[in-house]
């Protein structure tokens, strides 16, 4: 598999002080499934939101498909924040009306597919949904795009856990095998078994980035008991 992102010498900072980023090197191929993992603070959001283009980094480059962080990339990537951010006073169906006018790739059927399979009634109002069927909105909305890299910050946070394994199938049935999915949780019990790699991050530095299968069998622990004795307080 070829590179679906990379990322040379990258350093991120806000104000004088706060240093996120110093030399990030890190490369992503295409088709994976890719965890996120690290303690709050660590630059987890800060990355997502580099790849994204929301942020620009103070020095280093960032390629996505071979094109720098821009308007081409934009094009392929696919981006769930970490909050909801959707006009309360649209119904659902307009919400897909707008991201079918706004995005080349957005797939209307496969949208409404997904709504059907996790109940939500596309004639409601956002604000008439419940916190949980709010952040489902969203993340439908994020994988109906036929994109090449989606980044999920915090995909199941505000989800009961009856919901999680529905949003999990969701997820694993309804992207590209050729994409890759970059997914930053806290959730690492509920998520691991979907995961083809690992990335620790801790301090803006990434300590491991291996597949999920490796590190389980070289330290003869589950994802979310290794992150526990790693990032142990």
């Amino acid at each position: 598999m070829s590179d679906l992102v990379q990322i040379s010498g990258v350093s991120k900072h806000y104000g004088t002080k706060k240093v996120i980023f110093d030399n990030l090197n890190l490369s992503l191929e295409s088709g994976k499934i890719i965890g996120l993992l690290g303690p709050n603070g660590s630059g987890k959001t800060t990355l997502i939101k580099l790849l994204s283009g929301l942020l620009s980094p103070a020095a280093g480059s960032i390629l996505i498909d071979g094109k720098p962080v821009g308007h081409e990339s934009k094009a392929v990537v696919s981006y769930l924040p970490e909050r909801t951010y959707f006009n309360e006073s649209l119904k659902v169906k307009s919400l897909v009306n707008m991201f079918k006018d706004f995005y080349a790739d957005f797939d209307e059927a496969r949208a409404y597919e997904m709504m059907g399979l996790l109940n939500i009634d596309a004639n409601m109002t956002l604000k008439k949904l419940s916190k949980g069927n709010k952040e489902k909105v969203q993340l439908i909305m994020v994988m109906s795009r036929r994109a090449k890299l989606y980044l999920l910050d915090e995909p199941i946070a505000g989800v009961d856990p009856a919901a999680r394994d529905y949003i999990l199938n969701t997820i694993l049935t309804n992207y590209d095998p050729c994409a890759t999915i970059l997914l930053s949780t806290h959730l690492i019990y509920d998520i691991e078994k979907i995961l083809d790699e690992i990335i620790f991050i801790k301090n803006g530095e990434i300590v491991c980035h291996k597949p999920a299968d490796e590190l389980r069998e070289e330290r003869g622990m589950s994802i979310d008991e290794i992150f526990r004795e790693v990032f142990r307080c």
